[in-house]
């Protein structure tokens, strides 16, 4: 990878190559990626760490623009203000809504322009997908209306008059001479949040709501319980994520995840994750030693860091878990939740650190146990019934598991989207065709992210389905398209979760663009429930509906190479 050039694959005779089946021109774009990753500039890297520096920067504007806050000289007096870290989360809740945290730029695949999020959501007639429209009165239909973009621009406006506001005075229980943000404010952002949200999930999602969301319910409760509530809700977050890393899914995430790594550069370490590069790109036995032991961190070590108070204990867990999430962070994965992991060690630092002392014996009410109870039935619920929870409140992070779809649109199907769909960005392929400059590098890239999705285990399946979801038509008529991609296009955010362009969004796409039957065909893959050893499926037309389903054995999956698209299926 160079510092201002793409590190591309060679291709020695493009024109055989594109004459090959998808299986034979994703193989060497998986080795490829295998030793190289996506191959991104440094330029391009170092642009996010000049982002992270922004958000790390304006961030310790807003806690010093707090009157009682004294500079940064002295920020051992105030580090522990329980004021800097409500702002910390409500300026993160700001920067992740308007789009500039997770899913941001051109490594989420995102070109023109870097970001959706506040340019859909503060337009009228783009899409919206409300969570439960039949059971949720005034939020049915599809259509962002007025009163949607007003509720938006209100959440807007009450972050960012929080983040600039005074404490309410001091707070002995808390040790505190500065105080915490009004109430009146906390209320009306988990208000004015869940009203979005109930309207148009994505707000919800985009917010990060499970994390920052649940944050701010915590600064409703009073004195010392805030900050157990915010502490239990750290470790609903890691231990629910390390939960659902149990699975033979995670080991491929983490190959996948070191070949992109642009700190280990070296080809001859990133071959070391895969079991006998360059034929057998299954993880080898470092890419799993790696999975299990970060899985393990994630699920003991904050148990130590929540019940130990202080002392080497409490100094050593906190030290792992800064390093855990520097270690995620340093690998600039994809989705970049690069501000994410920051905001994870900035808590580590406040809440295990500064407030080592405080633990369930100092709780004052129910509440903080009630909220972990929510979260904790959620995580259960995501586990159990994948399908019926995004992967985000169900903190299936980064686990290999998750819903995804794939779909199949002729060239009219595409133009139809263009012409009828209320859109900032342009279809995937015309944005990657004017990015990369050439129709034919375009299709590299477009290949490249293939064999990204293909060394997920879900991949092989998804590829797989791809021939019987087409099966009646000419494959060459189709362009294959993550849904990702589409989903950036039609609703301006997307990160990995496949809820957000399920059969909602195929029929709201439907509504707008009318395709014939056969214009659109989506496979949809189910993550895998913890307790079963298979996926479920279902191949949909978007002008007919359902065609098939049935499922795939995750055994089968794990024991495939990248390009293998001819997974056993069992059809209902």
């Amino acid at each position: 990878m160079g510092f201002l050039k793409q590190d591309a694959p060679v291709v020695d005779d493009f024109a055989a190559w594109s004459a090959g089946t998808r299986a034979e021109k994703i193989k060497p774009m998986a080795r490829h990626w295998a030793e190289v990753g996506f191959g991104t500039p440094v330029v391009l890297h170092l642009f996010y760490v000049v982002k992270i520096l922004a958000y790390v920067g304006i961030g310790l504007a807003v806690v010093l623009s707090t009157s009682g806050i004294d500079g940064v000289g002295n920020v051992g007096d105030w580090f522990t203000e329980p004021i800097v870290f409500e702002k910390v989360v409500l300026f993160t809740m700001l920067f992740e809504v308007v789009g500039l945290g997770c899913g941001f730029g051109p490594l989420n695949n995102r070109f023109f322009p870097p970001l959706g999020s506040a340019l859909y959501w503060l337009r009228p007639n783009t899409i919206r997908l409300p969570p439960w429209p039949r059971v949720i009165p005034l939020t049915r239909g599809t259509t962002r209306g007025p009163v949607d973009v007003v509720l938006y621009a209100a959440l807007l406006v009450l972050l960012v008059i929080a983040v600039v506001s005074d404490g309410t005075g001091p707070i002995p229980a808390l040790d505190s001479s500065v105080g915490i943000l009004p109430t009146w404010q906390v209320a009306s952002i988990i208000g004015l949040l869940a009203a979005c949200g109930l309207r148009d999930k994505s707000i919800f999602l985009g917010a990060r709501g499970e994390v920052y969301g649940s944050l701010t319910v915590a600064f409703l409760f009073v004195g010392v319980d805030i900050i157990i509530a915010a502490k239990l809700v750290f470790l609903m977050i890691w231990m629910g994520a390390a939960v659902s890393k149990l699975n033979r899914h995670f080991p491929f995430v983490i190959s996948t995840m070191m070949s992109n790594n642009p700190v280990l550069r070296p080809k001859w370490i990133k071959r070391k994750f895969f079991a006998d590069f360059p034929d057998d790109l299954r993880p080898s036995a470092l890419s799993r030693w790696v999975a299990h032991a970060a899985t393990a961190v994630e699920l003991c070590v904050p148990l130590v860091l929540f019940f130990s108070h202080g002392g080497w204990p409490t100094a050593i867990a906190a030290t792992v878990m800064i390093g855990f999430h520097f270690g995620i962070l340093a690998s600039i994965p994809m989705g970049v939740p690069l501000e994410w992991n920051v905001f994870m060690m900035f808590g580590v630092g406040f809440l295990f650190v500064g407030y080592a002392d405080v633990g369930l014996g100092d709780m004052r009410s129910p509440w903080p146990v009630v909220l972990f109870a929510v979260l904790a039935g959620v995580v259960v619920a995501g586990n159990l019934l994948p399908r019926k929870v995004s992967f985000l409140p169900g903190m299936r992070y980064y686990a290999g598991n998750w819903d995804t779809t794939l779909w199949c649109m002729t060239p009219s199907a595409s133009a139809k989207v263009a012409r009828h769909v209320v859109a900032i960005a342009s279809m995937p392929a015309a944005q990657m065709e004017r990015y990369y400059g050439s129709p034919e590098t375009a299709q590299m890239y477009l290949y490249m992210g293939y064999a990204f999705r293909a060394f997920n285990t879900h991949g092989r399946a998804m590829f797989t389905l791809a021939h019987r979801a087409m099966a009646g038509y000419d494959e060459a008529d189709y362009m294959l398209t993550d849904g990702e991609r589409i989903c950036s296009t039609a609703i301006g955010w997307n990160f990995g979760d496949g809820h957000m362009h399920s059969e909602q969004l195929i029929a709201a796409l439907q509504e707008r663009c009318g395709f014939e039957p056969g214009e659109v065909r989506v496979v949809l893959i189910d993550g895998q429930p913890i307790q079963s050893q298979t996926q479920r499926y279902r191949l949909v037309d978007a002008a007919t509906g359902q065609f098939e389903s049935g499922y795939v054995r995750v055994a089968d999956m794990v024991t495939a190479q990248p390009w293998d698209d001819t997974i056993p299926v069992v059809v209902d």
